[in-house]
């Protein structure tokens, strides 16, 4: 155990030293407090600390539920930050103990949904250099590549939307030198029992394998943080590559299969795990990226070519590779009637329609109104007239036409007038139904797809 006061003296400079590199004097954070001993003392650390770099403090705490003893958790957090003078903001969430993550990622995930609400600079987590070991040897049992290997970054963006931050100033700092801290400041905290139970798999190596490899190799825990480091400069570089090659392959939200068939194997794979994390979805397993690149790069141009990737579809259409979101299937046989409203609810997923008041300009309100206006898919066989001057069309060539893919197109919401197609999203209207006078009461429409 080292010296107490050396401990305390090693845990402020850390502290302070991450948050100036951070640039985050004068900020508002937002510590996420447990209760255990290393958030209990972040959160001292940076309430003795705030005076001086002007910072504006809170707590959060998130309260899973899952322990018989969560309830006390809450309110230790709760006497705690009264104590120090911090507010405190509490949230509970629900984990589905049969989620196929397992129940501790289910409990992160949660965790850090609730962390990505708060109105703040930056939220501060007090992971240590024994956490950084642990989250390497654990994802190298899973089988990671660097990017997971490199573990967890101490500054990261967690909400782009707004900018928030995420920031661990105790990454170079061991547990023992935090328990040391605690001990010189008076400071108590709460014991999570699943930290010593060797069913969860972080306990298993915390409390079983580490010690015995600590015993053997003395510096193991800072070796693991060095090798996290160099990771995590692997992968920035794979990261950089990736940028580079998507300026070639990239085409908006898709990538150009032939850009992508004339890099080497590795860097395919890579543009491609990038491509997927940068739509949101988790870094597949090789053998899902493999088999995703094979279908891709060999399958003809006529088929119907789809891989399934977590919480998405990987389809090609017309030389590149898209995203569809799983569960965006269309819905069937449904029908919407519209009676004058600005606004028309569709069903679950494909958002609304909005009927926006124009003069001259998009359909007429007069053709409108002498029949029954109806908003509904396509059934078949439908057509439309875009021009005078030309004849009505099929909508499955128009559809082709404009490039819309074949697994959007039962998804559209049409628009009917009678017996008559009137409008189709991304393709246009029947000019039949056009408002022909300058002055003419008229509505154009706007689809506003759900997700």
């Amino acid at each position: 155990m080292p010296s107490r006061r050396r401990a305390s003296n090693e845990i402020a400079r850390a502290v302070e030293r991450a948050l100036r590199a951070a640039a985050l004097e004068g900020a508002r954070l937002v510590v996420g407090l447990s209760g255990g001993v290393d958030s209990v003392v972040l959160l001292h650390r940076l309430a003795q600390l705030g005076p001086r770099l002007d910072l504006t403090l809170s707590a959060l705490h998130v309260h899973h539920g899952l322990s018989p003893h969560a309830d006390e958790w809450a309110a230790f957090c709760d006497r705690f930050c009264r104590d120090l003078g911090v507010s405190l903001h509490q949230v509970r969430v629900a984990i589905d103990r049969g989620s196929p993550l397992g129940i501790e990622a289910a409990a992160r995930e949660a965790r850090y949904a609730a962390f990505r609400q708060q109105q703040a600079d930056a939220v501060v987590l007090a992971h240590h250099l024994d956490d950084q070991g642990e989250t390497l040897l654990l994802q190298l049992m899973r089988g990671a590549g660097v990017k997971g290997l490199s573990a967890m970054p101490a500054l990261r963006t967690l909400e782009p939307a707004n900018g928030l931050r995420l920031v661990r100033p105790l990454l170079e700092v061991t547990r023992a030198q935090i328990v040391a801290y605690a001990h010189e400041a008076g400071l108590t905290w709460i014991e999570d029992e699943s930290n010593t139970d060797p069913a969860v798999d972080r306990s298993f190596l915390r409390t079983r394998i580490l010690p015995e490899l600590v015993a053997r190799f003395p510096g193991l825990r800072e070796t693991l943080g060095r090798a996290a480091h160099n990771l995590a400069d692997a992968a920035q570089l794979a990261d950089d590559l990736a940028t580079s090659d998507a300026r070639r392959a990239s085409v908006g939200d898709s990538l150009d299969v032939s850009a992508l068939a004339a890099l080497s194997p590795v860097r395919a794979r890579n543009l491609l795990r990038w491509f997927l994390e940068r739509q949101g979805l988790r870094a597949p397993s090789r053998d899902q990226l493999e088999e995703a690149l094979r279908q891709a790069l060999t399958a003809r141009s006529d088929a119907r070519m789809q891989v399934k990737l977590g919480a998405a579809w990987l389809r090609r259409h017309r030389g590149r590779l898209c995203l569809e979101p799983v569960g965006r299937q269309p819905v069937r046989g449904w029908s919407r009637t519209w009676t004058g409203e600005r606004e028309l609810a569709l069903p679950a997923g494909l958002g609304s329609l909005r009927f926006e008041p124009a003069l001259g300009a998009g359909l007429s309100l007069k053709r409108l109104r002498a029949e029954e206006v109806v908003v509904r898919p396509r059934s078949g066989g439908e057509r439309l007239r875009l021009a005078h001057d030309r004849p009505s069309r099929t909508l499955k060539n128009l559809l082709q036409e404009a490039a819309v893919p074949e697994w959007e197109r039962d998804r559209l919401p049409l628009l009917f007038a009678g017996d008559s197609l009137v409008w189709v999203p991304g393709v246009g209207q029947d000019c039949r139904f056009a408002a022909a006078a300058e002055e003419e009461a008229a509505v154009m429409l706007r689809w506003h797809a759900g997700v």
